[in-house]
């Protein structure tokens, strides 16, 4: 099993959902590049749960220890090693899962992968609980990135039917997507939290979930980043976005709409502006050959529902041999785009990172 990746800066992430604890190795990271642990905790409190009643209401604070690799604030060249101590897990509540399968979670699938020895509690390794560390690493990549003038940001382009206005895709201002990590359901429009609220607080009262699309921007990208082919930027952000659990779909710019453009219509045409080689559209997403072209980085993430849901559901029991009806039991998020967002951040700034420091 492979739970390592990153070429320059290298993240392993360790531990079960209902285990003593969840944490991370990172390796990498430059002798002397300031670990920011006020900064570190807002980030992972925005991940959280058991905020509200949108999410779970697991009371998990994430409050992390580190264990070895940090000097007086700042990384000592040696590898960092975070523990995330697990402090809430009702692991009866998932006795039954033992053999009943969960449709559309990972439960059949790593039972047979890993030879039925995975802890099944909570989802053992295959949790969303694992992306604490991810974010761990993002707000270390984040405070690193702010410093070369590369901000990420994000916000919640849908969740079930409802929407929110797009990012521009020539670029938003630093200030746009600092807000937007102060909101509980990051928008564009204001207006529109309610309503994505609304849509979650639906979905939970008919014991069922709804997903959604995160999109994604991060401005002050040198031109020149990247590779063609297998280690495209694309390619590298893609990798890692899609092992953050739930992540089923990743498009680019203009995405699968630049299949109903013209050629006219779908290159970005290039001009100066002050001294600086610009485009007047950014249908590519600011990546083209693989390599950043100086426009911002654009993308939006699909997140499908929670798979974990009370509503009776057909599955089997593999130790009876027969078809089944599932009642799930315990705590389970009807939505997980709102605590999904700081994670897709995250991963994004660790990759742009180690791809800058090639």
């Amino acid at each position: 099993m492979g739970a390592t990746y990153g070429r320059n800066i290298r993240m392993t992430i360790f531990g079960e959902s209902h285990g003593k604890g969840i944490g991370l190795v990172l390796d990498g990271l430059p002798p002397g590049t300031p670990i920011d642990e006020a900064f570190i905790k807002e980030e992972m409190a925005r991940r959280a749960p058991g905020q509200n009643l949108m999410s779970t209401q697991r009371q998990e604070k994430d409050a992390f220890i580190i264990e070895s690799g940090v000097f007086e604030g700042r990384a000592a060249g040696t590898p960092v090693c975070v523990l995330i101590p697990n402090s809430d897990q009702h692991s009866k509540d998932y006795s039954i899962l033992k053999n009943q399968m969960r449709p559309g979670h990972a439960d059949y699938a790593g039972k047979i992968r890993y030879q039925g020895f995975n802890d099944y509690r909570g989802g053992g390794h295959f949790s969303g609980r694992l992306t604490a560390p991810l974010v761990f690493t993002g707000a270390v990549a984040k405070t690193i990135l702010a410093k070369k003038g590369i901000i990420v940001g994000a916000h919640i382009a849908r969740i079930g039917q409802v929407t929110d206005s797009l990012f521009n895709p020539l670029g938003e201002t630093e200030a746009c997507l600092r807000e937007l990590r102060k909101q509980v359901l990051p928008v564009l429009e204001p207006n529109k939290a309610a309503m994505l609220e609304a849509e979650i607080m639906t979905a939970r009262e008919q014991q069922d979930s709804v997903g959604g699309v995160i999109e994604v921007m991060a401005t002050g990208m040198p031109p020149g980043i990247g590779d063609p082919f297998f280690d495209s930027l694309e390619s590298r952000l893609s990798h890692a976005l899609f092992s953050v659990p739930a992540v089923k779909g990743v498009e680019f710019g203009t995405g699968f709409g630049i299949a109903a453009l013209k050629g006219s219509e779908a290159n970005d045409p290039m001009t100066f502006a002050g001294g600086t080689v610009k485009t007047t559209r950014n249908h590519n997403g600011g990546i083209t050959g693989g390599i950043t072209n100086g426009m911002p980085v654009l993308f939006r993430v699909a997140i499908k529902p929670t798979p974990s849901i009370s509503r009776p559901q057909q599955t089997v029991d593999l130790v009876a041999g027969k078809d089944t009806v599932l009642e799930i039991k315990g705590r389970h998020d009807p939505c997980i785009v709102p605590r999904a967002v700081p994670v897709i951040e995250a991963v994004t700034a660790w990759v742009l990172l180690d791809m800058l420091l090639e």
